[in-house]
């Protein structure tokens, strides 16, 4: 084993004796409500699958026929040429629904908040962030050129000591928080 391989199992050996080694629990069937994780029966409180969507029956037939006529992929990230017109015919219904102008569809939260939040803020912007954020929040947050600073967890008065003591120095001030504390369950 080379010197490098030695270091890497090393660290590996120094996470597991810490309990912070993580090892891939495997789900048996649709991530739902009820279900066997590992060969148990277990209630799952884990899920982003909050409304059952993923296993709803209508929803797998629409992805069969998306499938047999897109494929399984674009092929590409949008920008560059995997942008499909299911794509554009969602964006569509969805501003039309929202009664907006137009939408974007990203395909995961991590890409939505990674993307959207250093494109509405700039140098000489300010964003304040919930101490508690999400990983994805924090990261759109880095990625931009503004300027970052945190308020207590939901605390409204920190919220607004933090405003008051800096509004004045920035062109634009975004506060940004969670919908739903997905680590604690606060909302």
């Amino acid at each position: 084993m080379s010197n490098q391989n030695n270091f890497l199992q090393a660290k590996v050996d120094d996470l597991k004796k810490e309990g912070l080694y993580k090892e891939f629990k495997t789900v048996e069937g649709p991530n739902e409500a009820i279900c066997t994780i590992d060969g148990k029966e277990v209630i799952n409180l884990s899920s982003n699958n909050y409304l059952g969507f993923a296993n709803h029956p209508r929803l797998k037939q629409a992805a069969i026929q998306a499938i047999e006529k897109y494929g399984v992929g674009a092929g590409a990230v949008r920008p560059i040429n995997g942008n499909l017109k299911i794509h554009n015919d969602l964006e569509k219904l969805l501003a039309e629904f929202k009664e907006e102008e137009a939408v974007i569809v990203y395909q995961s939260g991590y890409n939505c908040n990674a993307g959207t939040i250093q494109a509405v803020v700039d140098a000489g912007d300010l964003i304040i962030s919930d101490e508690l954020n999400h990983a994805s929040i924090i990261d759109g947050c880095r990625l931009s050129k503004a300027k970052k600073t945190v308020f207590k967890h939901s605390d409204m008065e920190d919220l607004e000591r933090v405003i008051k003591e800096n509004r004045q120095q920035y062109n634009q001030v975004l506060i940004i928080t969670d919908g739903v504390f997905s680590m604690d369950g606060d909302i």
